[in-house]
């Protein structure tokens, strides 16, 4: 089964929200969580889509993950990804990545930069397989409606050659 990625569509949207609404009710892998403020999320979307710089991947025609890109202005991008419940560990983060990092060298970006949990160990290994490093660790950052806070782990890429 070969991983495609392409740019998202407003055709997209309404299978990116039930997506994003599952990861985020897993309650472990993304910022977001339900019940999701599904009005704003869908606007980040249709903007995100409209500027090109949200990516789908898909896998037999299904959309199984996503990368968005958000450039800061000042060269950086940040990103943020996630992958469905039953496809992660098949390189559907890869491909993501890979799209993700050639898309910030293609606009002209010196760097990558990224947050996530410290107890998704997967997400680390992804990203330092591509080369992100850790840059800093952001202690009790983070307020989640279960009333915990929760730490970040800080990490870039250098894109300059």
């Amino acid at each position: 089964m070969a991983v495609t990625v392409r740019n998202a569509t407003l055709d997209d949207l309404d299978v990116l929200m039930v997506q994003r609404a599952a990861v985020a009710g897993e309650g472990r892998w993304i910022g977001a969580e339900v019940p999701l403020d599904e009005e704003r999320d869908r606007r980040t979307f249709r903007e995100s889509i409209e500027r090109e710089t949200l990516f789908v991947a898909e896998l037999d025609g299904e959309i199984v993950g996503l990368i968005g890109l958000h450039p800061e202005g000042y060269g950086v991008v940040d990103l943020g990804m996630q992958v469905a419940a039953g496809h992660r560990g098949q390189g559907i983060g890869s491909a993501l990545l890979e799209r993700g990092i050639a898309w910030a060298r293609e606009s002209g970006a010196h760097k990558m930069a990224l947050q996530h949990w410290p107890h998704n160990d997967a997400a680390r290994a992804l990203y330092e397989k591509y080369g992100f490093e850790q840059e800093g660790y952001l202690r009790r950052q983070y307020p989640r409606k279960n009333g915990e806070i929760w730490d970040a782990v800080v990490m870039g890429l250098l894109l300059d050659p």
